[in-house]
């Protein structure tokens, strides 16, 4: 892989991706998105891999797709190139993703960071969607993933000027998870990646998939939902082992069947 660098045990069962484009702040051009969709498709299927975290360099995180692509193009080779599809796929990805951010998130980077599950940001991190500048708008999610986050008054701001709004900002609306010092952001993303990876493989993506239908469903069809993945947590051995776990007094050894 080019633009990517992939740790597959950075820390026990979880794995590091780093966008790896420096030079381009980690524009998100094509081949990058083509890597990275690969790369979170490969680690699904790992076993030994229970956790993903993802990020850039403490300059960026990534500072938006990569528009010398796209300056050119026409409204139908946009539709013929369908970049949208590797955005489809990594929302896919079952297992949990955080995001640590560090420096820019703007545009498509900001838009990959809010399609991850969690986000650990720096204090120097900046959340944008500056596409309206330069006489577009956000497609990868920015008008929807936004205002879900931070509701429509702020969201409409940021969209419709291009603002970008400081790490603080981003944690008082419910942005991220939490800011930490620059030195610490990837670390503190791995942690939280251990403590989730130390869990039931099975129970999280379960988990994980009842949160994110919440945000596509009414309650009564959302609760129905959440019910059907508590029931099926019981056909694993993980259910098993950590009721047993808890009765005894002792750790729980879960092995993700």
């Amino acid at each position: 892989m080019e633009y990517i660098l992939v740790t597959e045990q950075a820390r026990p069962h979880v794995a590091l991706i780093q966008l790896n484009r420096p030079k381009e702040l980690n524009a998100l051009n094509l081949q990058l998105m083509g890597e990275l969709r690969d790369a979170l498709k490969d680690l699904d299927d790992n076993d030994n891999v229970r956790a993903i975290v993802l990020t850039g360099n403490e300059r960026a995180f990534a500072a938006g797709a990569d528009i010398k692509q796209m300056a050119g193009k026409t409204a139908i080779d946009m539709l013929t190139i369908d970049q949208f599809s590797t955005w489809d796929q990594i929302k896919k990805t079952k297992k949990p993703i955080i995001a640590a951010v560090s420096g820019f998130a703007l545009g498509g980077g900001c838009e990959l960071a809010m399609t991850c599950d969690m986000i650990i940001a720096s204090e120097t991190a900046q959340f944008g969607q500056p596409e309206i500048k330069i006489g577009v708008m956000p497609g990868a999610g920015g008008t929807q993933r936004l205002t879900k986050a931070l509701g429509k008054a702020k969201a409409m701001e940021m969209v419709l000027t291009g603002k970008f709004i400081s790490a603080q900002e981003a944690d008082r609306h419910g942005l991220i998870n939490r800011v930490v010092p620059v030195e610490l952001y990837l670390e503190e993303a791995f942690k939280l990646a251990t403590e989730i990876a130390q869990l039931s493989p099975v129970a999280v993506k379960l988990a994980k998939e009842s949160v994110n239908r919440s945000f596509e469903t009414h309650l009564d069809e959302g609760l129905h939902f959440e019910r059907k993945n508590f029931y099926l947590t019981f056909a694993s051995e993980d259910q098993t082992e950590g009721m047993n776990a808890f009765v005894e007094k002792r750790k729980a050894n879960f092995t993700g069947k």
